[in-house]
């Protein structure tokens, strides 16, 4: 059985949407695993996200080109999940809940509370951007 095939079904095993790299090291080297999670995108079973990060697909009902099975959103959410980092409400999903303003924000911006978050998440033009709690000191000279 080749090792694309025994992705396959791993996948089809799991219940989640979103897949880590590190979900895959026990079938093989680094070089194999990449190879094979290469084929599986090229072939629309899965897409990439990120680097390391990877979502269950299916066809676009218009172009017939591989899409994520959920929004962008939902799914950055997740792999953050899986990585450890808690997620929190942005500031303007919170003024729009609370009835402050009635405008949202037009990109995915997700909120990490304290942590610093470098990693780039997306698909297509669709990217997420970070932002959180921490407060940036005013430099007097």
């Amino acid at each position: 059985m080749y090792l694309e095939d025994r992705l396959k079904i791993s996948i089809a095993k799991q219940a989640s949407d979103v897949f880590l790299r590190t979900d895959f090291a026990r079938f093989g080297s680094e070089a194999q695993v990449s190879r094979a999670l290469r084929k599986l995108v090229e072939t629309g079973v899965i897409v990439k996200l990120g680097v390391g990060v990877y979502a269950r697909a299916k066809r676009s009902a218009l172009s017939g080109v591989p899409i994520p099975v959920q929004p962008v959103e939902i799914l950055a959410e997740k792999a953050l999940a899986r990585m450890g980092v808690k997620v929190y409400p942005s500031r303007q999903v919170e003024l729009y809940n609370s009835g402050r303003t009635t405008q949202l924000p037009a990109g995915v911006v997700i909120n990490t509370g304290r942590r610093r978050i470098g990693r780039k998440l997306g698909f297509g033009k669709k990217t997420v951007q970070y932002e959180n709690h921490l407060r940036r000191t005013e430099r007097t000279y």
